[in-house]
Parts: C-alpha cells; structure tokens; sequence
C-alpha cells in the first residue's frame, strides 16, 4: 500500500530456519588405515583387475605407499570361487523437459532501506542487501535451473519521490540486464504519484489520469529499457504495461505485466495482445488481484481483482495462471473460466516479513513432463548472511503448505482449446528444478541455534532490573468483571500507579463500566497471570477508556535521556477494523507536541509528543519527540513494525541505545526494519504530563482508545538485552 510520513493520515508507512543441509560423513577417512586400504584397493578390483588390487595394497616394501603402514606379504590365495555375478549398475534416472520462472516479489523496502537516507540498514547490518542478492542468484544460476525469464510483481521502491531509491532498483534489475536474461517489470501503487485504491475510488487512479512525463517510474524502467529485452513484446500507450514472449523447452509462453492501476483502455490493450497471439498460454502479471486475510494464508478476493477477473480473465482461456503482490503473506485460488478450464491464481508479498522481506523469492518450475507446477519460496539472501546476526526468523527455504506445494496441470490438455500442438519438448533436464534449487541455497546454510523460551512459573518469575521507573500488570480483579472507574493498577516499583479515569472525559461519549474488563488471558512468556480487554472501542463515536499517571507522578517529568526501554504485551482484538480503531494508542503522554518550542507547525502538531499505538494497517508505531541538542528545534522520529496479526498476542520491546540514541522496536524478539537513529530521550511538556495506558489524545481531547488486551507495560531508563525483558526468566 501507498507509503506515507504523515502519522495519522490514511496513509501510512508499511511495512521465520528450515534444516540444515548436513552431509553424510565419509567413513574412509576415518576407517582404520588398513581397511582404507583394503576398501580402496576393492574399488580398483572392479575395474582394473587383480593386478591393479597388487599395485594399490603394494608389495612390502620398508616404508609402504602414500604413508600407509606395511601390510607384510600377501599369503598364497586358495583357489578362487566362482565368480559372482556382475554388480547392476542402478538405471539412470529419466530426464525431463521442464524450466523455472524466477518470481520477485514487492522490493520496496529492499530498495528504500539500502539508501543513505535511511542508513544504509542492510550493508550496516549484514554486509550485503537482499535486492542486489536475488538478482545476483538469478543470473548465477538462471543457466542451471534453466530460468529463462523473471518476473517482477510491482512496488519496485517504497517512496515515489526518492531517486536514491530508484538507483538502488536500477543497479539490481541492471545485474539481470547484463547476463542478459529477460525479464518483465510493473509499477506497484508505490510506484506511482497519484495512489488510489480502487475499493475507493474506482474510477480515478488509473493510468489514464497520470502524467507520463513526470512519472519516476517511466523514466526509471521506461519503454526503451524495456525494448532492450530479447523477449519485449510492446508497451501500452500509457506507457505502464507491456508483454513479453519467451521460450522454453521448445515452447512459447506469454507473460503480461499490468500496472496499478489499468484504465479500460489499457484493458482494451490487454486484450488486443492476446488476440495478435492467439496460441500462446499467458501468465497475468498484475500488482493487486488476491487479497489474504489476516490470518496471512487464507485468500480474499479483490473488488479490483473481481472487475479483473469479468473484464479480462475469465473470457481469455489462454490465461491460465496469474500472479500478484501488494497483500501481505502468501494464498492460492482455483477459479474456472467460461470455458470450463482452471486458473491458477497466487498472491506472494514477503515486505512485512522480518527485514522488509528478507529476500524472500519465488521459483516456479513448469515440469512439462509430469504435468506439473511446483513452488519454492526461498531467500538467497538469508544463506549470505553472517552466521552471527541469524535468528529463528531467519529461513532460508519456506515449507509451509501457502509457501510450498505442487499444482496438477496437463499442459497439452489446458491449452488443447487454443494450441493443439502444444507438446511436453525434450527432456534435457536431469531432475527438478526446484528440488536442485533447495539443494543449492541449503548446501552451506547452518540452521540458526534457538533456545526454547520457557514460560514462567509464577506470577514473580521475570527478571528485575536496575532503573525500572514503573511496571504496571493488569490482573487481580474478577474475570470477565469491570474494572471499574477509579481502581488503581499498582506499580511494581511502588512510584507510579495508574488508575481508570472517570468516565467519558474530555470529550469521550457513550463510555461504560464494561468497556474494560478483567482476563485471564495472556501471553505464553508473561509472568503476570492475566490482562485486561478494552472493549466497544470506536474513534468515530468517540468511545474508550484507559489508565492514568497521576498528576504528580515522577515519571511524568522523565526525558530519559540516557536511554530506555518500553515493554508491552498486546492482542489486538479480532474484530478490529481500520474504520474504527486505526491509531488506536497502547501508550502516550499527554500534551500537544506543537506546543514545544519551535516544533515544525507542518508535523502533526495536535499529537502528543510520544505515541506507542497500532496504525490503519496494523503496524506498531513507535513515535516520539526527542529532547533535541541545545538551540536546535524539535522533531519527531519513528519506528514501525510489519503487520500484526489481529486475535495474537505479541511482547514489543522498543530499546534506545544510551550512546548512539538509535532505537530499535522489536516484535516477538526479532528487531523490525523501520528503526529511527540519533533520538536521545522523550521530551515532554511539563512535569505533570500524565502518561496514559490505553488510550490517547488529539487536539488536546481524549482520543484513540486502545480495542483489545494489555498484559503489562514498564518502563526502565536504560538500555535492556534480551536476557533482561519480561519474556525471560528470573536468574537462579
């Protein structure tokens, strides 16, 4: 979706270790030196005879062969037995006729977060960038997985406007370019000026309605770039889809690539192309088609990918597969079409995987021979890595049935209707494809050690920790019961309780008693034996309830300045939804961020200087005012996770460095993407700016009411490991 800075606008930026390969080992080297003897000299007697046996075992001489002990002569043989039978050689296995297609999902934060604007986070980090690393594998090994082709699903970069971020797609596609293997590529809503979403407006947004000569992405990946590819077809007017025709195993297929988002001229186009080429079978490239569900396997289907669907697929039978990025996870759809045949329709974006990705990719072997299409999702990047900075959310192949599976396809069969002499071609490949490909990416890729979390043993089993300002664990009260306005959450640390504010203050409406109850629901690392869930929760109303610092509490008056450490456990609830409870707060402090002094007037001044909440995709966003150095103004940095799983509870940890003042959010463990650099401390607005649990404000005025659970929240002023958070055990 369309990227933005903008913190509450509808807009916002978005943002697992299989086995190792282990090889037998070689028991001649480490047999006894006689046996190895005798074992190779054996080998020699089924080619050579007995007289290459002699020379191997050698004669007695006082120093032996190659450092081997002296065996002594050899005594006189007995007659020999009858020879027994020659061993049979196992028959060699049948070639096939088969190729793989080479698929890239959503690049755009491959392409964003290896600029110098944003730190150079990949190289910095791992010494290498996943984007580079994925077209690099291509080309390395495109001859020996016989990949004729790639394909490109859209969203090249995350920030239209960045050239520096072009230049990063622009070195990588380039990598392909000149091993000269072909390749197809489209514009993603990330790539694109005007991003309109077509559930919302299906009528503008489409190429129809943009500037060619202003858009990046024509200028980046135009036309003439294009033509440069042996495989080329033609480009619409508009100049955002074009076709490309390669060969494979004597055989032609069409892959067409459309852009975000097509007008009904371009689909009159579409249409055209596969009339000039009546025979061929096309692959639909499209950026939006299937949607998944938040559980990110199940599918939806699209309003656009519907209209799609009626007003191009379903009356082409040369369409047989489509292919698509933009929602997050990985789904699989059979349809049929009006001729009664199957299309295989699949959606693959990694981007709100660990790292942006983490190079995740796709191989798609077409096996003309057994009638099949196997996928492998795979990272050629995770392999490269140093072994010190892999983590269990490191995998270097997928096994998941979404990520790995098998599709039944007669070729001739499905394409008899408009290629009759549609044929399997030679078999001149010696196994498959994908399984020769999981071989190359495991050969030398150690699976990452994990330790088994335990979870607790009582409610006093986590450790406790110097600096600690407040730790504040919702439970104690009947289940399913109220917490009533005015009970008092006690602090750990004895400083700084909460307590429930009255109801329906500052402009809240339609509150009650209800609205947060007592659970003993909670997540499987927390030593606190429940939570409390916020409910009826609604911005537009607005409705909710939260927890206060008291006026006079000391930590209002904290800056923090020499580092932090916020921890959190959240579910958001299953049925939240964007329209009523995106920016929905886990944690703020009160106050206008506007109100300090010489805050940018254009940076969201209404929000409260530090926002700990869940964006309109369901993103953790980390947004906070730094105490800035003396004379320099104010400002505002942010740290954003992937998408989180609505009905699962997850442990946030957001931990700031006490030098370099960069802080880092990490989400069950594993460090996110989108962190913020040089952001020493939080400014706030007084000493008596109350810090409040579930909730929010907006133009001074309660807003923002947290829909789900809160387990437990401390803050601590420094720097914590791990070893340190709550998920860990107590020492001892």
């Amino acid at each position: 979706m369309s990227a933005s800075n903008n913190s509450r606008g509808p807009r916002a930026p978005r943002i697992a270790a299989p086995a190792a390969s282990n090889t037998e080992p070689n028991l001649e080297l480490h047999a006894s030196p006689r046996r190895h003897v005798l074992k190779l000299g054996a080998s020699l007697l089924t080619v050579g005879g007995s007289s290459a046996l002699l020379a191997a075992c050698g004669g007695g001489g006082s120093g032996g062969s190659a450092g081997l002990p002296v065996l002594g002569p050899l005594p006189v043989p007995a007659p020999a037995p009858a020879p027994p039978a020659p061993a049979t050689a196992p028959p060699a296995a049948a070639k096939i006729s088969s190729f793989a297609l080479a698929v890239m999902p959503d690049t755009q934060f491959y392409a964003r977060y290896a600029t110098t604007d944003e730190s150079d986070q990949y190289d910095k980090r791992f010494g290498s960038a996943p984007f580079a690393a994925q077209t690099k594998w291509i080309a390395a090994n495109a001859k020996a997985l016989n990949i004729p082709f790639t394909i490109h699903l859209g969203d090249v970069v995350d920030q239209v406007g960045k050239p520096d971020q072009w230049k990063v797609a622009d070195a990588a596609m380039k990598v392909l370019e000149d091993a000269k293997l072909p390749y197809s590529v489209l514009a993603g809503n990330h790539d694109v000026l005007w991003d309109v979403d077509y559930a919302l407006n299906p009528t503008d947004g489409t190429d129809a309605g943009r500037d060619p000569a202003k858009e990046p992405y024509l200028q980046w990946f135009g036309a003439e770039r294009a033509k440069k590819q042996a495989t080329f077809g033609a480009r619409d007017a508009s100049g955002f889809h074009e076709y490309h025709v390669f060969e494979a195993q004597g055989q032609k297929f069409m892959v067409l690539s459309l852009s975000w988002r097509i007008s009904d001229a371009g689909i009159a186009w579409a249409r055209q192309v596969i009339a000039k080429n009546p025979t061929l079978p096309v692959i639909l490239v499209n950026h939006q088609l299937l949607n998944i569900d938040a559980d990110g396997t199940s599918l939806l289907e699209t309003e656009y990918g519907k209209m799609i669907w009626e007003k191009l697929i379903r009356g082409n039978d040369q369409i047989f597969m489509t292919l698509n990025g933009h929602h997050h996870g990985a789904a699989h759809l059979t349809k049929t079409n009006d001729f009664g045949h199957k299309v295989e329709e699949m959606v693959v974006d990694y981007q709100m995987a660990y790292q942006g990705g983490n190079g995740l990719m796709r191989l798609y072997e077409f096996d003309l021979t057994n009638k099949q299409i196997k996928v492998l999702s795979f990272s050629p990047w995770v392999p490269q890595k140093p072994a010190a900075t892999l983590n269990s959310f490191d995998q270097a192949v997928l096994t998941t049935p979404n990520e790995a599976f098998v599709i039944d396809m007669d070729f001739a069969q499905r394409f008899a209707g408009f290629n009759k002499s549609f044929g399997t071609g030679s078999a001149t490949i010696d196994s498959s494809l994908v399984d020769q490909a999981r071989a190359m990416i495991l050969a030398n890729y150690t699976d990452p050690a994990t330790v088994a979390q335990r979870p607790a043993t009582g409610p006093d089993d986590y450790p406790k920790v110097a600096n600690t300002l407040a730790h504040w664990r919702f439970f104690g009260g009947v289940v399913n019961q109220p917490v009533l306005p005015g009970t008092v959450i006690a602090d750990v640390t004895g400083t700084n309780p909460l307590h429930r504010d009255a109801l329906n203050q500052g402009g809240v409406l339609g509150a009650a008693d209800g609205d947060i109850v007592w659970t003993d629901d909670r997540h499987h690392l927390s030593a606190a034996p429940g939570s409390v869930r916020f409910l009826n929760t609604n911005k537009n109303t607005p409705r909710l309830s939260y927890f206060l610092t008291d006026a006079a509490a000391p930590i209002n008056a904290q800056t923090l300045e020499s580092g932090y450490t916020i921890e959190a456990f959240v579910k958001i609830d299953k049925s939240w939804t964007s329209d009523k409870q995106a920016w929905m707060n886990i944690m703020t402090r009160d106050g206008q961020r506007g109100d300090l002094a010489g805050f940018p007037k254009e940076d969201d001044v209404e929000s409260p200087p530090m926002l700990f909440a869940i964006s309109s995709l369901r993103e953790v966003q980390w947004e906070v005012v730094p105490v800035p150095s003396p004379g320099a103004p104010h400002t505002f940095k942010t740290n954003w996770s992937g998408e989180v799983m609505a009905d699962s509870w997850v442990h946030i940890a957001i931990v700031n460095d006490p030098v370099s003042h960069d802080t880092t959010m990490y989400v069950e463990g594993a460090p996110v993407l989108r962190n913020a650099a040089a952001a020493p401390g939080l400014a706030t607005l007084s000493a008596t700016s109350q810090w409040v649990v579930g909730g929010g404000s907006w133009e001074g005025k309660r807003a923002d009411g947290f829909f789900g659970n809160i387990g437990e929240v401390r803050v601590v002023a420094g720097a914590l490991a791990p070893a340190q958070w709550l998920t860990a055990r107590k020492a001892g």
